[in-house]
């Protein structure tokens, strides 16, 4: 658990996010949690109608709630009133569970290579390696055992957590938070095939993670293999997201779990991946695209479009097609009805109630 901070009254945290107060402003309030299981001395979320079912038996002392839903809330309680609930969380929680400061100093476990450059107040934690000619920028933060390669560059105020690892010459703006197990920099796979096998292609180009980037555990970004891979400022990238050698993602751009992109695709400004989904090589995916979760991108995506499905399609055919997918059986036994042809069934497999598996 995070450490809370101490209690706040309900104005104080009206007054923080710039929201309405319906309520006695006096009233203490300890933290935010779930209606599911906020307390008496806590504030509860609500920003979704689906969610309105819940707020009866809730115990919450309060509820920040968006301007929509206020209107047709039928509940007593106090409440904080927002255009945007989800926004107002960010100051409420950075209120109740302040992030831990920041300890400058080198620890006896660390290693320096030679010409290593810090900057002020820089923290470098248990058992970190930097390499030759290592760059680390004002109040950054190196995790224990993370290992940030030689001629690598990490910006200022930037949040390098435990075991994360920089290849050498990997280049980290300002701002940007590494999770842990992230490899930044690694090899692209590359290979030249012949009857001898696969022959290495050296992988020599760079890794350039921009300011604000966020990037989750266990991802991986492949350096170039000429050029550079480039992850675009305020992009983020949730766990399990593999980034091919050459890709270029655009700036405030969102991949969540489990999206791959294979080499040298493009990727414009604030395109949105969901999960599982992905993109083979050489594409280019415009400006504001967004794909569906599961979906694979064989083919340029044009800006503003969402697509989805195997092969990702524009979102409007292939809804319909997914509509229609589980009367595929009846639409077919009725078109061999209309052609007049014997055994409706047949090419079908058997149904259950007859005997099928």
């Amino acid at each position: 658990m995070l450490a809370m901070a101490e209690t706040s009254t309900l104005g104080e945290l009206a007054s923080l996010v710039g929201g309405r107060l319906e309520g006695d402003p006096s009233l203490p309030i300890r933290g935010v949690a779930a209606l599911g299981i906020a307390g008496p001395d806590q504030i509860a979320l609500l920003a979704a109608s689906r969610y309105r079912p819940d707020v009866p038996g809730s115990r919450a002392g309060a509820l920040l709630v968006s301007t929509d839903l206020a209107a047709a809330l039928q509940d007593g309680r106090p409440r904080v009133i927002v255009a945007d609930p989800h926004a107002a969380l960010i100051p409420l929680l950075a209120r109740f569970h302040p992030a831990a400061p920041a300890r400058a100093g080198i620890h006896p476990t660390a290693v320096l290579g030679r010409g290593v450059r810090l900057g002020s107040d820089v923290e470098v934690g248990a058992y970190v390696v930097l390499g030759e000619g290592a760059e680390v920028g004002d109040r950054a933060r190196i995790g224990a055992n993370s290992v940030v390669g030689r001629g690598c560059r990490v910006g200022a105020d930037s949040l390098l957590h435990p075991q994360v690892t920089l290849y050498s010459g990997a280049v980290i703006g300002a701002r940007v938070i590494l999770h842990s197990g992230a490899r930044i920099g690694s090899d692209g796979f590359g290979y030249a095939a012949s009857s001898a096998g696969h022959a290495k292609i050296p992988q020599v180009g760079g890794c350039i993670i921009e300011d604000d980037v966020e990037i989750g555990a266990n991802s991986c970004v492949d350096r170039g293999s000429i050029g550079d891979t480039v992850i675009g400022r305020g992009s983020k990238l949730d766990n399990l997201v593999h980034v091919a050698h050459n890709v270029r993602i655009g700036p405030h751009c969102v991949l969540t779990a489990l999206v791959g992109i294979a080499g040298s695709t493009t990727v414009g400004t604030g395109v949105a991946f969901g999960g599982q989904s992905g993109a083979i090589g050489h594409l280019t995916i415009g400006d504001g695209a967004k794909v569906a979760a599961k979906s694979a991108i064989f083919q340029d995506v044009a800006p503003g479009t969402t697509v989805m499905g195997i092969p990702a399609s524009d979102q409007g055919p292939m809804r319909r097609a997914f509509a229609l997918f589980p009367r595929l059986p009846e639409l077919f036994r009725r078109l061999r009805a209309l052609e007049g042809r014997p055994g409706a069934r047949e090419g079908l497999p058997p149904d259950e109630d007859e005997g099928g598996a």
